[in-house]
């Protein structure tokens, strides 16, 4: 049922590409730039399961990976990841989006299968190494690979979407990392419980295919590693068709001519920025800086919900059946959702500009955010309802008796604020400011300074969940508050370019005509 709501919502975000035309392109150019974007960010979600699986090994590891284990791995993995950025995102403007996502996918599958390797030898206790150690290395390595992912993303689409198009991208780019959630959380997931030692009778299909492949049956250890093996191979053949359909720009795939409008148009068009130049641009252009804070906050955001509220949840025993065990399902749903009303706010009310559906988000979460720390520090975590106090204290008894609910609740409401934040944000404001001569240095930069917001939670919230997951949503609350202050700060800026492009539309909108493109 899951799977099959899942390729409903994806079906439902193709039929609004394929809808939402406000520039006429003919329908040849709307089919070639499917077949560009689709597989494009089947390999950005599956890099993305890629990325989560170490979550997901921590759940199926228990005790032999701690709280403290994992905080460390994923904390030097995100600050790899922010670190490379500033160089990987002018490597991708050089060398194109296409061979910046093959360069990711190959080499973030290779150190999955690394880690795969390491993890089978840990397990049959033939591993010479520690295990943090071995993992932070990799994983480190791993995240290298994967930073190549957004930034040739948005670079490929600063090319094929015009600037009255991104908001409905970013729906489409919020949708492949919702994707990429559900495959991390929920395929991941099953992937591990078809792997343990035990099984329920009858096998559940996942054990039934995984034994048909890997011949699990009469081992002695649990198969943990194909946790990382499994998305290792799917990248390789995701990478293998970018190889065949993938096209850096309209004019390589036969349609020239087409304008996109944003801060590289009156730019000279063929001039290429060397690395300090680049750097330059975007470290000059206030309004990329500011859109690298709110990048930090939904750093800090992000992964302190996606990463931790499944180890909170079994750690205190506040599982909710219907959220719990379907965690990656509930952040594709709900990212979806948020990175479409985010892109639907900007397109269809706010001509274009992006703070103020970040700044709608921002409220969300806070919102949120703030429920949580009513909910988690009303009474220790460690009391639980008894039906017989109700009589002296019916505000007591409500928090104790739902706030395993609640929190489940305000933990998808953030996944969902915080995609459609990222999404607006990196995936589409970044290419807006920083034109598509330099989208992927921009977007390299707004991403580095989320993960830097990722590493600090990590690091952070390793140690001060240890001590009480009440301290949890007191440490996030203060990033919905600074991001929500920087994207009132920039709720009415606009590219120069797009402002001049919106000025003619409105003037043209009387007995104008449209030029269809492609």
């Amino acid at each position: 049922m899951q799977l099959f709501l899942v390729s409903l919502a994806l079906t439902y975000i193709i039929v609004l590409y394929f809808f939402t035309n406000p520039l006429h392109h003919t329908r040849k150019f709307m089919w070639r730039r499917f077949v560009n974007w689709f597989p494009l960010g089947m390999t950005y979600a599956f890099l993305y399961m890629g990325r989560y699986n170490l979550a997901v090994a921590k759940g199926a590891l228990g005790d032999l990976m701690t709280k403290e284990d994992f905080g460390i791995i994923f904390g030097v993995g995100t600050g790899v990841y922010a670190f490379s950025l500033f160089f990987i995102g002018p490597l991708v403007d050089r060398v194109g989006g296409k061979r910046g996502i093959l360069i990711g996918a190959l080499g973030s599958s290779m150190m999955n299968a690394a880690m795969a390797g390491v993890l089978y030898l840990f397990l049959n206790g033939a591993l010479k190494v520690n295990l943090v150690l071995a993992f932070s290395i990799l994983y480190g390595l791993n995240m290298l690979f994967q930073s190549f992912g957004a930034v040739s993303t948005i670079k490929v689409k600063s090319f094929w979407f015009h600037v009255r198009e991104r908001g409905t991208f970013g729906a489409i780019f919020g949708t492949l990392i919702s994707l990429g959630v559900y495959f991390a959380f929920d395929w991941g997931g099953a992937i591990a419980d078809a792997v343990k030692l035990s099984q329920p009778t009858p096998a559940t299909k996942t054990h039934e295919i995984l034994n048909y492949m890997f011949a699990l049956d009469g081992r002695t250890i649990p198969a943990f590693w194909l946790i990382f093996a499994i998305p290792s191979m799917i990248m390789l053949v995701w990478a293998f068709i970018d190889v065949i359909l993938l096209k850096d720009t309209p004019d390589s795939a036969g349609f020239n001519g087409f304008v996109t409008h944003d801060a590289s148009h009156d730019d000279g068009h063929d001039k290429r920025y060397g690395y300090w130049e680049l750097m330059k641009k975007i470290f000059t252009n206030k309004i990329i800086l500011v859109i690298g804070v709110i990048e930090f906050t939904s750093g800090v955001l992000r992964d302190g919900v996606l990463t931790w509220y499944p180890t909170f949840a079994k750690e205190t025993g506040f599982v909710v059946p219907s959220i719990t065990p379907n965690w990656g399902f509930w952040g594709c749903v709900t990212g979806i959702a948020g990175g479409f009303t985010a892109g639907f706010m900007s397109d269809k009310f706010f001509h274009s500009r992006r703070a103020p559906s970040a700044g709608f988000m921002q409220v969300i979460m806070l919102i949120s955010t703030a429920v949580m720390i009513v909910f988690l520090g009303w009474q220790p975590l460690t009391e639980t309802f008894v039906p017989e106090l109700a009589g002296e204290n019916p505000l007591k008894s409500f928090v104790l008796q739902y706030r395993g609910l609640v929190i489940g609740i305000c933990a998808v409401t953030i996944l969902m604020a915080v995609i459609g934040v990222h999404s607006i944000m990196s995936g589409t404001a970044t290419a807006d400011f920083g034109g598509k001569k330099a989208s992927a240095t921009a977007t390299g930069v707004a991403d580095a300074f989320s993960k830097a917001g990722a590493s600090v939670q990590s690091f952070v919230i390793g140690i001060i969940a240890t001590k009480s997951w009440s301290y949890w949503p007191m440490f996030l609350l203060p990033f919905t508050i600074l991001g929500l202050v920087f994207a009132i700060k920039m709720w009415n800026v606009l590219p120069p370019a797009t402002r001049k492009y919106l000025e003619e539309v409105e003037k043209k909108k009387v007995g104008g005509k449209r030029v269809k493109h492609g």
